[in-house]
């Protein structure tokens, strides 16, 4: 599948204002095509996944705070359908690692096929190392991995010996010290091994590596159909962001959808979806979720103004410095709660006092507070910490945490 020409996690840009009215009506139709109406609780991890998107996976809290928002899911429960491979954490789109259904493990691969390309292309530009080489130390990787006896780094070094070869002082500068990473990279994206975690748990990143035998097929048009079933309405810079694709490779893979276009926007839906568009009300009732700021209510368009009220946009970002106001981020800094799409306030877990901080944009009701509650205790009983990412930690949200308990007292 072919892709590049934008990568990482460079957002799409802001979009044109829009009417209050159908804001308010597309955040609540994105939280009810994302699952956040609380319509589907007790579904499995693979079915939430292929029908709201792909849960970006960064070592963090965040997918298993997004399925038990959208179906009540333990952390036993995603860890078993991890362990039983329904569902698994892949290199995916943008090379980015997301956590797909089994439905979709063909289709993520080839979707993020062009990553490690793309990354030995480099290295052998600036380090030296040669296609043969990495190559040569994939056949030995795979030849010292079995389908049920995880490996970690250390442990493959030591099976593999010299294949692994150190890359310097300039290796580490450009964060490849070794060709390890390289092999592993290009043979997870060729299905051919799978990275598991070491205690089975996805928001630590400890990993083993295992044999696999997984086909890595699917079409540019597959990602847009799928993304667009997520994602509609959505624009073509939200797919481009999503996909990471050239915007000739885009225009390409959209061409086969019957996309139609959502009358004073640049945003296209498919035509089986317009008719149940136009006949959709916004929930007269709140429908509270707390998520992690990478969720797909986010994530999947990444383009933030969509969710925030511009009243809300003016207010500080927790614990920032230079005055940042929340309608200037790409990214929601804290996790978010959401209320029919709406972002309407910051919240943290502050692991010493085992509780969620909160700052919230709106008065809190029966309802939110029965959300938090809910929340508070699954990451307590079943989690221990909310980490938005692999290297957040108590110390470094401590900031966060202060800064918005000072902002609850001024009420």
């Amino acid at each position: 599948m072919a892709n590049s020409g934008t990568s990482g996690d460079r957002g799409p840009g802001r979009e044109a204002v829009l009417d209050p009215a159908l804001a308010a009506k597309l955040r609540a139709w994105w939280a009810h095509r994302q699952w956040l109406d609380g319509a589907h609780q007790g579904a499995s991890a693979g079915e939430v996944l292929a029908a709201s998107g792909w849960a970006r996976s960064v070592g963090g809290a965040a997918p298993y705070l997004g399925l038990f928002a959208r179906a009540g899911l333990g952390r036993a429960a995603v860890d078993a359908a991890v362990a039983a491979l329904e569902v698994h954490e892949l290199p995916s789109a943008r090379g980015c690692t997301y956590l797909l259904p089994a439905v979709d493990f063909a289709l993520g691969l080839a979707a993020g096929a062009g990553a490690p390309e793309a990354d030995i292309t480099s290295a052998a530009k600036h380090l030296g190392v040669t296609r043969d080489e990495v190559e040569k130390l994939c056949l030995a990787i795979t030849d010292a991995l079995s389908p049920d006896r995880p490996l970690d780094p250390p442990a493959i070094r030591e099976a593999v010996g010299g294949a692994v070869r150190g890359l310097g002082e300039a290796g580490k500068k450009r964060g490849t010290s070794t060709t390890l990473p390289l092999a592993l990279g290009l043979l997870q994206a060729r299905g051919q091994i799978r990275r598991v975690p070491v205690n089975g748990r996805l928001d630590q990143q400890r990993y083993g590596y295992v044999d696999w035998d997984q086909p890595v097929k699917g079409s540019a048009a597959e990602l847009a159909q799928r993304y667009f079933a997520w994602a509609a309405p959505a624009s073509v810079k939200h797919f481009r962001w999503f996909s990471g694709f050239t915007a000739a490779t885009a225009k390409a893979a959209l061409a086969p959808l019957e996309l139609t276009p959502l009358p004073g926007t640049d945003l296209l839906l498919p035509v089986e979806l317009a008719e149940e568009f136009q006949g959709f009300t916004a929930p007269a009732d709140p429908q509270y979720a707390l998520l992690a700021g990478i969720d797909g209510i986010h994530l999947l368009h990444r383009d933030l103004s969509r969710l925030v009220d511009p009243a809300d946009a003016r207010r500080s970002v927790p614990a920032a410095k230079g005055g940042r106001v929340f309608g200037s981020e790409a990214d929601p800094q804290t996790h978010i709660v959401v209320d029919r799409g709406r972002i309407v306030g910051f919240w943290e877990y502050d692991s010493e006092q085992r509780e969620i901080v909160h700052q919230l944009f709106v008065p809190p009701d029966a309802a939110l507070r029965e959300a938090i509650g809910r929340t508070e205790a699954f990451v307590r009983e079943e989690l221990g910490d909310a980490r938005g990412f692999s290297l957040d930690s108590p110390r470094s949200r401590a900031p966060k945490i202060a800064a918005m308990r000072a902002a609850a007292d001024r009420g």
